[in-house]
């Protein structure tokens, strides 16, 4: 039985039935007390579904699987519990984190505002025992001006290394772990260091703010409400974990989906304000990137490069769509002659017909968006689905509605962005930021995969 987007022609699962297709292993119940509230039962269990997965090869090892099963909403009540009956020596500060593409989905699922939506989950959250609740805006931020400017330094760099262009951002797990661990190289030379938003606030987290509180990063269990289920494997990559402490940056994925059904069997009608790393702000304010479903990497970078490499201000971005709506392009042109080609690629249709024509040196493009869900960030399979595993388009049209609603604000327009590379991360060139805001990818010499997916 090979998985929906399997590049092998013999399949490591193929031995699993269509009744193992879906078995996982149940993660621990929280302990049963005598009804009070915070106590849930019945939630469904973490997996990943090998229609799920997005790239083979054995990618979920038998310790990864055990792992997985730890990513769910029952483990998080766990941690819950035991802050509740164990010895105020064990407990640990319960810190979760939002991202911006789930808030749409609590918009629509409870018909508020997205601010409201974002005060209502905060107040179910705290209402269960959780001590902080962030959003990842901040950590976007500093994912984009890194990606900015890795790509300005690899522009001028290309005449010299050739291979360095196209950057490919590095933001989709999903993404990132195909290219790892199918693709290799000549592939992941091409993918943007930067850490992607999740393991940046994972750093934030465990490292700013526990230096602030005054805390061991271990005393944290910090907890990511996303949008799709690769960020829970993205959660167990090797090296994503603080590198002072050695610590997980995210001890806990939950999708948007899996807290939604928490919150439909209690009555979450306390709604509080969203909690701020930085003191001069009481809460933090619900905003996001340029990016029609994402964290507008594209829209970011294209501007920042276009300023700094031939001194052009590009107010507005006008995107042409090529093959289909998922595969756009984006030009800087003066006196007919293109100056940079941007493209979005998403959905694996789009990522394949990339990879094949990079291989053969006809790719023209110097930077692309790549993620691994048609229509962006906001279809990630942990929200925008019916209950019978199909894509809820009009769920999805909803949430693209109130997404585009949300005020955006460029990644290098607030000050706690800069406050954050002085007062954390010690200032221009400090390796710091190198430690805390990049990683390095997996290049095996050769993979077993090839480019044999059947559409």
């Amino acid at each position: 039985m090979k998985c929906e987007h399997c590049t092998r022609k013999e399949c490591s699962k193929k031995t699993k039935t269509e009744d193992q297709e879906n078995v996982s292993v149940d993660a621990p119940s929280p302990p049963q007390g005598n009804g009070e509230k915070g106590e849930f039962h019945k939630l469904a269990d973490a997996k990943i579904f090998l229609s799920d997965c997005l790239a083979c090869d054995s990618c979920v090892t038998a310790e990864e699987g055990v792992q997985l099963s730890q990513q769910s909403a029952k483990d998080f009540l766990r941690v819950l519990t035991l802050n509740k009956k164990c010895d105020t020596s064990k407990h640990r500060v319960l810190v979760v984190s939002v991202c911006p593409q789930s808030l749409p989905y609590f918009a629509a699922k409870f018909n508020l505002s997205v601010t409201d939506a974002s005060r209502r989950l905060c107040g179910f959250l705290k209402s269960l025992g959780v001590h902080y609740v962030f959003n990842t805006t901040i950590a976007a931020d500093l994912s984009i001006l890194e990606s900015q400017e890795e790509f300005v330094r690899r522009y001028r760099q290309h005449r010299e290394e050739q291979r360095t262009l196209p950057m490919l951002t590095s933001a989709c797990p999903g993404w990132v772990r195909y290219a790892e661990r199918v693709l290799g190289r000549p592939i992941t030379p091409h993918l943007c260091t930067a850490r992607s938003p999740q393991q940046v606030m994972g750093s934030l987290v465990k490292d700013y703010f526990a230096r602030q509180q005054n805390l061991a990063p271990e005393k944290i269990f910090h907890v990511v409400v996303a949008p799709c289920y690769d960020k829970k494997l993205e959660a167990l990559r090797e090296g994503f974990s603080t590198i002072l402490h050695g610590v997980r940056d995210a001890d806990c994925v939950l999708t948007s989906g899996e807290v939604a059904q928490m919150m439909g069997q209690s009555d979450p009608s306390v709604d509080m304000a969203v909690d701020t790393l930085f003191g001069d702000v009481k809460e933090a304010a619900v905003r996001r990137h340029e990016g029609a479903g994402s964290d507008g990497h594209l829209a970011h970078v294209f501007r920042h490069a276009a300023k700094e490499l031939f001194n052009e201000n590009v107010e507005e971005i006008t995107y042409h769509a090529l093959r289909n709506k998922d595969f756009q392009e984006v030009t800087l042109e003066r006196n007919g002659e293109v100056l940079l080609r941007f493209a979005a690629a998403y959905g694996f249709r789009n990522i394949q017909n990339m990879i094949l024509k990079l291989k053969k040196g006809k790719f023209p493009y110097h930077f692309v968006e790549v993620l691994a869900c048609p229509r962006g960030c906001l279809n990630g399979r942990g929200q925008a689905q019916t209950e019978d595993g199909r894509s809820d388009k009009a769920l999805l049209r909803q949430m693209e509605g109130i997404y585009s609603s949300i005020p955006v604000q460029p990644p290098g327009s607030t000050a706690h962005a800069q406050e954050l590379y002085q007062a954390w991360l010690e200032g221009p060139g400090s390796p710091s930021i190198q430690e805390a805001l990049h990683t390095t990818y997996q290049s095996p010499e050769r993979c077993t995969g090839g480019l044999d997916i059947k559409w």
